[in-house]
């Protein structure tokens, strides 16, 4: 029996949740002329809530994840080879000649798949005006391509002032649909809404929340009643309860408590047995980033695992905020309403482990 629960990758078709008027709107959003900037935290599903709109559009388009980037170049060329994939490159041939420094491309002998790359030491920034100029030609009003850029706060760190020098080039573009995805609220914050910023207004902001209890609820106990028809409304409630509606999470409990329906029919716990062979199975990473906390970061985060309060407590309220920004950078924490920890299964080890 094929587990009816998907988490860890782009989640499409059947097992995609909900989010109906999330995709909706970015359906409607980029069939405008407009740039869309979607910011939510980590594992909330805002790549697989584009991937599907873009999917509905029936638009050309590219992805490209910033954090598997490593510099200006290496930018250039997986731009170009995410568009020879939707335009072969026999087709754009003329336009290749037009290019001031000229890419190699050549295709790998045991996948197939195009390679491209270029000299090392050119000017960067003429590599990456080449492409984006080459996507833009390609294309007309009429036929816009769509350029995704995940985790977009990422470009900071890739080259000085390559905000302000990217942001000369997109605006100058009529033929691409820009959507920038990422997870760090306050730098997409700082480059999106801050009036110093070279992109500052460039798109339309939208936030990601969690899913909506009823629907979420619903999506799980459907999926969980083949399994547990006599208790699948009681398993989502508490799967929910215990993982606040995190996309990511939710559907990692359900996947591991439907498993134990599976494999181990008479376990008189299900919900129980799955945390405690999640949160044992990932022992040994948690403890492995415990060890690198510093104490502000642990007292932080023993903390916020017991609900307890941040104030009143010795440390410095500038020392307790500088903390808990880096650990929302790192993806320890995150910030809805209130702060609180990422992981509900690292907050039931910290809690297991540091009494």
């Amino acid at each position: 029996m094929e587990n009816p629960f998907k988490f860890g990758t782009i989640v499409e078709e059947e097992y995609f949740t909900d989010r109906v008027n999330e995709v909706a709107y970015i359906t409607q959003f980029i069939n405008s002329a407009n740039h869309l900037i979607l910011i939510s935290p980590r594992r909330f599903g805002k790549s697989s809530v584009v991937a599907k709109a873009v999917k509905q559009s029936g638009r050309k388009h590219i992805t490209i994840n910033l954090q598997q980037v490593t510099s200006v170049s290496d930018l250039s060329a997986k731009l170009l080879k995410e568009f020879f994939k939707v335009h072969p490159v026999e087709r754009v041939r003329h336009l290749i000649t037009h290019f001031r420094i000229i890419p190699t491309i050549s295709s790998n002998p045991v996948s197939g798949a195009m390679e491209v790359s270029f000299q090392p030491g050119v000017n960067e920034i003429t590599l990456l005006e080449d492409v984006l100029a080459l996507i833009e030609k390609a294309h007309s009003e009429n036929d816009r391509m769509i350029v995704v850029l995940d985790e977009f706060q990422e470009i900071c760190g890739l080259a000085k002032n390559l905000d302000r020098q990217m942001r000369s080039i997109m605006q100058q573009q009529k033929h691409i649909n820009y959507i920038m995805l990422g997870s760090q609220e306050s730098m997409m914050s700082d480059i999106f809404e801050n009036k110093k910023s070279p992109f500052y207004h460039f798109g339309e902001l939208m936030r990601l929340g969690r899913l909506p209890y009823d629907d979420f609820h619903r999506y799980l106990s459907e999926r969980l009643a083949e399994q547990f028809p006599d208790s699948n409304n009681q398993l989502a409630d508490r799967i929910l309860q215990y993982t606040s509606c995190h996309p990511y999470y939710s559907q990692q409990l359900a996947a591991n408590v439907w498993q134990v329906g599976v494999l181990q029919p008479n376990t008189e716990d299900p919900f129980k047995s799955a945390v405690e062979h999640i949160v044992t199975t990932h022992g040994l990473d948690y403890e492995r980033l415990w060890m690198n906390f510093n104490r502000t970061n642990k007292w932080i985060m023993q903390r916020l695992a017991a609900g307890k309060p941040l104030q009143n407590s010795g440390y410095r309220t500038s020392t307790v905020y500088s903390a808990l920004k880096r650990l929302q950078k790192d993806g320890y924490v995150i910030y809805t309403d209130r702060y609180e920890l990422e992981d509900p299964f690292f907050l039931e080890w910290i809690m297991a482990n540091n009494h």
